[in-house]
């Protein structure tokens, strides 16, 4: 999504004023000029919150717990623990923006003494990060003798706006690094970060065989204790969203660096519930989508994105293609070929299992299909290719997953499950289609066609 940037309109009143002067002096008027930003008008506010980084970022726990209400007490526990939590966390940076005011509805009498304020958070992790995480705060500030201090961040919940927790707001942190890997999670499980690590450190290579191109090979795990912690990561209250989602990635999708700052989530729930291999495809699909974060845009259609890292996933596998697509195997033994490429609204979360099993199925026969016919470096460029043409999104937020992984009924195929961000131009199919002629030689018919070929010819029993 490329940035929009809005102007307030002037009021007629105001312009008129603006337009008297002028004629009246011939000199440009000052009171014409843009609003001033949000920190320019509450500059002790963003001076509170980067000494409050500042102070993150040196370890102070003191100086941390200076910004923050001292007659809040339930809310200054919270945040002594929450300080205490991050001391084994690689920190390089640690920043907070002031974003806005007005956030969220105050109690009535309280507007004049506090501000309802929306803060971004951004931090990296040493070695992991090339740029930073965003995360979206929601805090009620007050200012006491002078100084605005923190005195709440669960105010905005009533309205909605609750933000996005981090694992340090839930508890103790405990780290398990491997040679491409880096899991956090609670210190009642270190079993299964462990495994998790173990997993993702295979699955790095078998990525990088798969993927051609340059990416930082590093993976960051996220490992709550409960769905219900799952959701709160990706700024939900609500974890009945994510009941059978096995994993989640997030990031930045089309980001210029080098090394966007993605996670991998973990629901403990559903990953639980997978076998041996529904465990590893799960988690090389998520390590694909990280591999590939620099070149998905807003252009890439979900089919491709998904199907991209469902082949990756069971590259070499000697499973037949019955085995990894029994919906859409069904499917076609009714006669029911599917009619067109899977589309976004078939990956949506109200699908219903059949129709995103099927979707996800479709769309890695379609990438199959490219691989085979067309070479594998063909399927990659034809990936970048899809891509080059959008604009550039902008910022994402681990509030806003890329991609997730669904888990179903154990020891059968998990399949995954995209979560876009609702801004995909009109003109997709046109540059698909582009793509595919640049690239493949085919137009986006013709090629569909020949996928709908190949799906009933690899699924007839």
């Amino acid at each position: 999504m490329s940035h929009q940037w809005a102007r307030r309109r002037p009021s007629r009143a105001a312009a008129a004023g603006c337009a008297a002067l002028l004629l009246a002096l011939l000199a440009p008027v000052a009171g014409c000029a843009p609003e001033t930003s949000t920190p320019a008008r509450f500059p002790d506010v963003q001076r509170m919150l980067d000494t409050r980084a500042q102070a993150v970022q040196r370890r102070d726990a003191a100086g941390f717990l200076a910004s923050v209400d001292p007659r809040a007490t339930g809310y200054r526990d919270r945040q002594r623990a929450m300080f205490a939590h991050l001391a084994g966390v690689p920190l390089t940076d640690w920043h907070y923006d002031l974003d806005s005011t007005g956030a969220f509805p105050l109690r009535a009498g309280e507007s004049d003494a506090r501000l309802a304020a929306k803060v971004r958070l951004r931090y990296r992790l040493k070695g992991y990060d090339g740029s930073p995480v965003h995360a979206v705060q929601y805090l009620t500030l007050i200012r006491r003798d002078g100084r605005w201090l923190v005195s709440a961040d669960t105010d905005g919940a009533a309205s909605g706006k609750s933000g996005t927790r981090q694992l340090w707001d839930q508890g103790p942190v405990r780290l398990v690094r491997g040679r491409h890997s880096l899991v956090l999670g609670g210190p009642a499980h270190l079993d299964r970060l462990k495994d998790l690590a173990r997993r993702v450190d295979r699955a790095v290579p078998a990525v990088s065989d798969a993927w051609k191109g340059k990416w930082s090979r590093k993976v960051v795990v996220e490992a709550p204790d409960s769905v219900e912690r799952m959701a709160q990561l990706m700024g939900s209250d609500d974890p009945s969203g994510y009941a059978g989602i096995a994993a989640v990635t997030t990031g930045e999708a089309g980001v210029s660096t080098a090394t966007p700052a993605d996670r991998v989530i973990i629901n403990p729930d559903a990953y639980e519930e997978l076998n041996d291999l529904g465990r590893r495809v799960v988690l090389t699909h998520e390590t694909a989508h990280v591999a590939t974060r620099t070149a998905t845009t807003v252009a890439t259609p979900l089919w491709l994105s998904e199907g991209f890292a469902d082949w990756v996933a069971y590259r070499g596998s000697h499973r037949k293609p019955a085995t990894i697509a029994p919906e859409l195997t069904r499917a076609v033994a009714r006669g029911k070929v599917p009619a067109r490429l899977p589309t976004d609204e078939d990956f949506g979360f109200k699908a219903g299992a059949g129709r995103l099993a099927k979707a996800y199925e479709g769309s890695w026969l379609a990438c199959r299909m490219i691989a085979g016919k067309y070479g594998e470096a063909k399927l990659i460029a034809f990936y970048r290719a899809a891509g080059k043409s959008a604009i550039r999104a902008s910022s994402g937020s681990a509030g806003a997953p890329m991609e997730a992984a669904t888990a179903v009924a154990a020891g059968s195929r998990p399949a995954s499950r995209a979560v876009g961000d609702g801004h995909r131009r009109p003109a997709r199919a046109d540059r698909t289609d582009s793509a595919l002629r640049s690239q493949l030689g085919i137009n986006l018919a013709d090629f569909t066609r020949q996928w709908r070929a190949y799906v009933k010819a690899q699924l007839r029993r």
